[in-house]
C-alpha cells in the first residue's frame, strides 16, 4: 500500500467544496478523503457531506482530542450522521488531557467496540506511537520530515508485532501547497504550530523548522517530488491541502497537482 494518497481538508469548509473535493478524489484515485477536526469544523459532519456523494473512497477524520469529545459522543455522532463505517476511519488524539496514554488507550478501545469503524491514533512521540501498534489500527503522523516520518512509522510497527497485533495503517498528514500565495498561509499555520508547546517540543526533537516537513512548490512536479518522498516512510501519504482561497477551484488545481500518478494508484 505504499505509495497510496489521501487528501485532506479543514472540517470547516463549506460542504458544498467537500462534496465538489471528495467526488474528485474518488475519481483521482485517491484512497482516502480525510476532514480534520477543530472546535469550529465538525470533522464527521464534513465526512458525512462527503459520504453522500461518493462511492468507494475510505473516509476518515483526523483527529478528534479526546479530552473535547469522549467516545460516547464520538460514537453517537456517528450513528446519528449514518456514516458508512465500512468506509470510515476515526482519528483521535489526546488533545491536552494530562494523562494523555490512559485516556486515548480507553478511548481507542472505547470506540472500537462501539462502532465497528478503524481506529486510528494521532501520534507525535514514541509513546503515543507505540500506542498505536499497541491498540489502535494504526496512527497518524503530522509535522514530519520523510526520515522522521520512516523511524515513527518502525515504532508504530514494532510495537504492533510486540503485541501479537495486525500490521497498522500508516498514514501522515503533510502540508502541501501550490503557488506562492498558498505558501505564505501554509508558513503562517506552521508558525502557529510552532507556538504550541506540545508541538515546539516535536520540532526540537527533530532539529528542523516546521516548513521543512511540508511540501511547497510552484509546479506539480516540484510537488509530486516533494510528496513521493514520504512514499517509502507511510502506507498513506495524505496531502493535507493549503490554498490561496476556500473555493472548489483552488482545492482541485492541488488535487490534481498532487494525485497518485499511474504507478501509485490504487
Amino acid at each position: 500500500m505504499a505509495g497510496a494518497r489521501g487528501y485532506g481538508v479543514a472540517g470547516a469548509l463549506d460542504h458544498a467544496v467537500v462534496q465538489d473535493v471528495a467526488r474528485a478524489a474518488e475519481t483521482a484515485g485517491y484512497r482516502t478523503f480525510w476532514a480534520n477536526d477543530t472546535p469550529g469544523g465538525d470533522g464527521l459532519a464534513a465526512l458525512a457531506a462527503a459520504a453522500a456523494v461518493t462511492s468507494r473512497i475510505q473516509l476518515a477524520v483526523g483527529v478528534i482530542p479526546l479530552d473535547r469529545q469522549p467516545p460516547d459522543r464520538i460514537a453517537g455522532r456517528v450513528q446519528e450522521l449514518g456514516l458508512p463505517v465500512e468506509r470510515l476511519t476515526l482519528g483521535v488524539g489526546a488533545g491536552g488531557a494530562r494523562h494523555a496514554i490512559e485516556l486515548v488507550r480507553d478511548g481507542v478501545l472505547a470506540l472500537r467496540a462501539a462502532t465497528g469503524a478503524s481506529v486510528v491514533i494521532g501520534a507525535l512521540g514514541p509513546k503515543m506511537c507505540a500506542l498505536a501498534g499497541e491498540v489502535a489500527g494504526g496512527a497518524l503522523l503530522n509535522w514530519l520530515t520523510p526520515d522522521f516520518a520512516l523511524a515513527s512509522a518502525d515504532l508504530v510497527r514494532g510495537a504492533a508485532r510486540n503485541a501479537n497485533q495486525p500490521a497498522p495503517h500508516i498514514a501522515g498528514y503533510v502540508r502541501a501547497a501550490l503557488g506562492d500565495e498558498a505558501t505564505a498561509r501554509v508558513r503562517e499555520e506552521a508558525d502557529r504550530y510552532a507556538t504550541f508547546p506540545s508541538y515546539a517540543a516535536h520540532f526540537a526533537r527533530m532539529g528542523v523548522a516546521p516548513m521543512a516537513t511540508c511540501a511547497t512548490a510552484d509546479t506539480e512536479d516540484d510537488l509530486q517530488a516533494q510528496l513521493a518522498a514520504f512514499d517509502p516512510s507511510l502506507d498513506e501519504t495524505v496531502v493535507r491541502a493549503i490554498t490561496a482561497s476556500e473555493t472548489t477551484a483552488a482545492y482541485l488545481e492541488l488535487l490534481a497537482a498532487s494525485a497518485p500518478r499511474q504507478g501509485n494508484r490504487i
